[in-house]
């Protein structure tokens, strides 16, 4: 099915359901200012709670995998079911939020249900985009992006808005996600037929097929650098910003990538997603060896380097999925997608507590450039796919 032929609102339709959906991801993160003031709980409570969603999601995607939920079963079904049971695991936070380890429960049941709405809903749009899929992930990542920027826009509202209001809100926003793309969007024409055994060949593809192999050590690559980034932008920009104005200018930096995102998107169905993904790397790998140097620099050059940084981290994001998407056997692309999300968010955690934990003692302009190596694995695993776009130009 061309771009063409697909029904104009799906894409606004998938859009808004995406962001709305993994709202979720932040929605304790947002409020944890205030109920540590409340409650009394220490500054570093937020990182259990933060590794307790991602844990939960990592294992989320790894039984959706494996158990081959989004080609077995109609991803809409899928997509409704795991909005309405995430919002209610927020509900359920914000029924015992004074409970810390009930939190932590109810914070890792997020994650695994949100494992049914970020690749699910990539295998949704590969359905109706089998032409221009890069564009079309462009705008569905980057309303991920933007999502979960948000949470430093909540942090700075929330001093005008009660932090119940904010948890229930973000549930309410999810459900009504999940309920848009269920009775708005349909399946579409032709679409591949579900399997009804589990696909353990077609999986095997993330390591036998050259192409599918390329596209996810890219990822695994960018997966390296950016969640680690985005935790790292804050203590950045707290050695210059405070309060509020810091919280804006971080959902700033990070929503930024929205824009290399769309961007991306847009330059892939010219030049190819190969190209774009590796352009991306190769520019925040650069940006990573800079920080020794532009950190410490006047306003102008500190602000439009992470403003770079933040557009170029996440714009190879949709890329990597569209190649992926694009070479995986058809039969099992959910599947492939997910599997390669938790494998690629394992990663994430990893980096992030080990650069976390040094930069309690190491300068953060000392630290920032071993981010550079996950764009360089990158870079080295897109060499073939990269050629198969120059070929075709």
């Amino acid at each position: 099915m061309t771009q063409a032929d697909v029904p104009r609102h799906i894409l606004p339709v998938l859009v808004i359901a995406q962001f709305a959906g993994t709202s979720l991801w932040f929605a304790v993160n947002a409020v944890m200012p205030d109920l540590q003031r409340e409650l009394g709980w220490a500054a570093s409570a937020v990182g259990p709670l933060t590794s307790a969603l991602q844990l939960g999601f990592i294992v989320g995607t790894l039984v959706f995998a494996l158990l081959a939920i989004a080609d077995r079963f109609a991803p809409r079904r899928v997509f409704l079911f795991c909005a309405l049971a995430g919002a209610a695991c927020t509900v359920g936070a914000w029924a015992m939020v004074t409970h810390y380890e009930a939190l932590m429960v109810w914070r890792f049941l997020t994650g695994v249900f949100l494992a049914g709405i970020y690749p699910v809903g990539m295998k949704i749009a590969a359905q109706w985009y089998s032409k221009g899929l890069g564009a079309a992930l462009g705008l569905l990542i980057g309303a991920l992006v933007l999502g979960s920027a948000s949470a430093h826009a909540l942090r700075a509202l929330s001093g005008a808005l009660p932090w119940p209001t904010l948890m229930l809100g973000v549930a309410a926003l999810a459900a009504a996600g999940g309920v848009l793309l269920f009775f708005a969007t349909g399946d579409p024409p032709h679409a591949q037929a579900r399997v009804s055994t589990l696909q353990w060949r077609a999986l095997a593809a993330i390591w036998t097929d050259t192409r599918v192999r390329s596209s996810v050590l890219g990822y695994f690559g960018h997966m390296w650098e950016l969640y680690t980034m985005w935790v790292m932008v804050p203590l950045v920009l707290a050695t210059r910003l405070t309060g509020t104005e810091l919280s804006w200018t971080a959902f700033g930096v990070l929503g930024a990538g929205a824009l290399g995102c769309a961007g991306g998107g847009w330059a892939a169905m010219r030049w190819g997603s190969a190209r774009v993904a590796g352009s991306n790397l190769a520019a925040s790998g650069v940006c990573c060896l800079a920080a020794p140097w532009l950190i410490g620099a006047p306003d102008a050059l500190f602000y439009g380097w992470l403003v770079l940084w933040g557009i170029t981290v996440a714009g190879d994001s949709p890329q990597f999925s569209t190649l992926t998407a694009r070479n995986a056997p058809p039969q099992a692309v959910g599947s492939v997608l997910t599997l390669t999300n938790s494998i690629g968010f394992a990663i994430s955690i990893v980096s992030i507590l080990l650069f976390v934990w040094l930069a309690e003692t190491v300068h953060l302009g000392q630290l920032l450039p071993w981010l550079a190596l996950g764009p360089l694995l990158g870079l080295w695993a897109l060499v073939p796919l990269w050629r198969e776009d120059a070929r075709r130009a």
